[in-house]
Parts: C-alpha cells; structure tokens; sequence
C-alpha cells in the first residue's frame, strides 16, 4: 500500500498535499516521499516478525535521505552501510552504533577504523584479506572487533543479473568452504570476535523458495560451527525481499516471509538480523515530471519527452526496470489511450524510460508520475550532461518539507577548480 492516489478533485496527492502543488514550489523533477508508507511498511514488517525480534537494519543504499533514515529510527530500525559514508548518514539520521551493521566487499583501512571508533554493531567481513586487514587494524587499536562471516551460499536470486549477489561466481562473500575455516581463524584471533554469519542472496526477489534455500544452508553452517565449538549468536540473513512494481504478480508479503524464516530457524537459538531496503521505501516515493514535448514521427513512433532523465532515475536505464508513469491529473475516462516512448532529455539512447507504453493522451506542460520510485532511484542520481541533481521532498500529512534541495548551477560549478596553470 502506498498514500498516493487521486483525490474528489481528479488531483493526484501524497497523503493530502497535491503532487502539483509541490511541483509547482519546488519545480520538476523531484522526489516526492511519504512519511504514512514510511510508517506502514516498517510497521507491518516489524510486525511480522514480532515474536523473532531481530535487529531490522534498513538497507542505506535504498534511500539515503537523512529525512528517511530518522523516520525508519524512530520506529526502532537499525542500519545497514556500505561505507563510511553511508554510516556517518545513519548516525547524522539517529542509529544508534550499535545498531549499524557494515557490509560490502571493498572496506578500506580508513573505513574499518572509522567503524571500529564508532563502536559498530557488526562488521560482515567479506574475504579474508579484509579479516586480516581488520585484526591489524582492531590491534592498533587495542581493541576486539565484532564480526560476522559474509557467506556466498551459491544460490542466485533478484530481479536482474546485476543485482544478484549470491552465485558462486559473485564478487560477494566466502564459499561455504572457506566459511568454516575463516570462523576458526578469527576465533584463534586476540582482535576479532566472530559473533554469527550473514549471507544477502540478491535484490527484487520475488519467490520465497531461493531465500529458504540459501537459509537452510545458513542454518547447516551455524550447526557445524557449533558442533565444532564454536559460538555463533547472531545469524544475520540480509535483505532482498521484492515489491509490487504494478507489471509483477504480487511477491511474498512480509508475513510470509516471516513465516518461513521461523520455520527455518527453528530451535536455532540464535538472534536474528535483517537488512530491508527496497520492501521499506520503494513505494513510499514518486518521481514527479513534466513533459516538455510530444515528437510524433512520420514512421509511427511517439516520444513523450520528460524533463526526467536517466540521471535522475537511472533504473530503466540499468535494469531495464518497469515504473508505472501515471497522469497526476487524473484523465478524462474518454480519453485516447496512445502508444508512447518515454524518454528524457539526455544525449544517450539510453536514456529512454520505456517504449511502446499505451498511456492516456498528454500533452506539452503535463506532469507525470513514475511510481515506486522510493529505492535506488535519488540514491543513484548523478549530475552526467551537468544536470542539476533532483531535489527530495517529504510529506507528512497535509506539511511536506524540501528535504534536500536541487544546487544552483552555480552550486554546481562552484565545487570544481580550475588548475593552476589554467
């Protein structure tokens, strides 16, 4: 469920602010946020698993807004980082450290003693050469680091080859075999202290079967380890769970796959973590455009040229992903249903949202709406061809706040230097 929908008036809303009231303050693109489905989504996936009680670290990476995350933390969730950055965001937003958790294959010593200064929860540790680069760091500082092993269960799940993370062949993890001898390792270690294993299969997976199989694996890891002595007190099982994208069947709800996490772990002892992202923000955020033309060609095709573009949302681009593209004024029920292509104003072929796609008829001025655009939409937005970066709003009720502005060009320009014999 999400809070944008069309009122008495025909008007589009987030919650009960008019979309082109917003447009009209802030300008166009923006991101429009709202704080109801920020709120539901958390709500009901805490609810889920409310008998577990595992650590519900929202995947950064999703939506970075600091607006965001403190709405997340204010409802209890934890965060998941994958970089220096992304933990000085959740602890600017309200995390508290030790309910960070940081992730991702490539930490440099500067990052890994940030982590450890900060008194991190977790550190998922990812290869060997960062579990030795982490005790020499942890001896510097003549303290023990928390840690989990990233296991890579060679089982490929998510909705596009580029953001599944679990096949052997995936730059994520350790193999199961390494798993079990890298656990002792770090036990042997006087700098390390290897708390549980974590796994994170992939993104946008839309059936329960892939992730069940990956956690029964997790769970034969954690019995092994124990067999041999070893304490392991925290299984952290990663994120991925998909979200409605209106052309999907619906994926498991969280519910279900609470359930089935239960069954799995059944009898484990043993914390939990989780690492949403998508399944909290996705369709808690709208990206508002308006067309600058209509181009009919001669042969056939018709362009509906948006002043959004690949920088702004580069998911199409990248994944070939599927947004609904919605009229905020609501089309007469007579309206011509037309066949456009739906691109921006990029100088790349590529930056087309979607071709072919039967939209009631729009003209030059109008806004659209792309739907579920909440996740890895403004946190992979760029400036490419010097396009300003899109502005964030979030609402609440019937307020809404700018909650990241778009630069001046002179903003812009202003971070750059010419060279001294320039």
């Amino acid at each position: 469920m999400n809070h944008f929908d069309y009122g008495p008036d025909g008007q589009m809303a987030c919650e009960t602010v008019p979309l082109a009231e917003i447009a009209a303050k802030v300008g166009t693109p923006v991101y429009v946020y709202s704080t109801a489905t920020l709120v539901r989504h958390y709500t009901v996936f805490q609810s889920a698993f409310a008998e577990q009680k595992p650590l519900i670290a929202y995947a950064v990476k999703a939506n970075p807004n600091l607006s965001v995350i403190r709405t997340l933390a204010r409802l209890g969730a934890g965060a998941d980082t994958v970089s220096e950055g992304e933990i000085r965001r959740a602890l600017a937003a309200g995390v508290p450290a030790d309910k960070i958790v940081f992730s991702g294959v490539g930490k440099t010593v500067h990052e890994l003693a940030f982590a450890l200064e900060v008194g991190v929860s977790e550190i998922n540790v990812e290869s060997e050469p960062e579990m030795d680069s982490l005790a020499r760091v942890a001896a510097e500082k003549g303290v023990r680091a928390s840690i989990a092993i990233r296991v890579n269960p060679d089982i490929g799940a998510g909705g596009h080859a580029k953001i599944s993370t679990g096949k052997a062949d995936s730059k994520f993890g350790v193999s199961m075999s390494e798993a079990e001898r890298l656990y002792a390792k770090a036990s042997a270690s006087a700098c390390l202290n290897p708390i549980g294993v974590a796994c994170h299969i992939g993104s946008q997976i839309t059936e329960l079967a892939p992730l069940e199989q990956a956690f029964v694996r997790m769970r034969s890891l954690v019995e092994r380890l124990r067999a041999e002595g070893r304490s392991v007190a925290r299984l952290d099982l990663g994120g991925g769970l998909g979200v409605p994208y209106f052309d999907h069947p619906p994926p498991p709800s969280p519910a279900d796959f609470a359930a089935m996490v239960a069954r799995v772990t059944e009898g484990l002892d043993v914390a939990l973590a989780l690492e949403p992202g998508r399944v909290l923000v996705a369709n808690a955020g709208v990206l508002v455009s308006r067309v600058i033309h209509v181009h009919p060609r001669p042969e056939g095709r018709r362009f509906l040229v948006l002043d959004a573009a690949m920088n702004d949302l580069i998911r199409p681009a990248m994944y070939d992903a599927y947004h609904d593209i919605r009229p905020v004024v609501r089309p007469p029920e007579d309206a011509p249903v037309l066949g456009y292509d739906v691109v921006g104003p990029v100088c790349e072929t590529g930056d087309t949202f979607t071709r072919e796609r039967p939209m009631a008829e729009v003209k030059a001025g109008d806004l659209v709406a792309f739907m579920s655009a909440g996740a890895y939409g403004a946190s992979m937005a760029s400036e490419y061809n010097s396009r300003l970066m899109v502005p964030e709003v979030l609402v609440d009720g019937a307020d809404f706040a700018v909650v990241r502005a778009r630069p001046t060009y002179e903003d812009m320009l202003a971070r750059e230097t010419l060279a001294s014999w320039l």
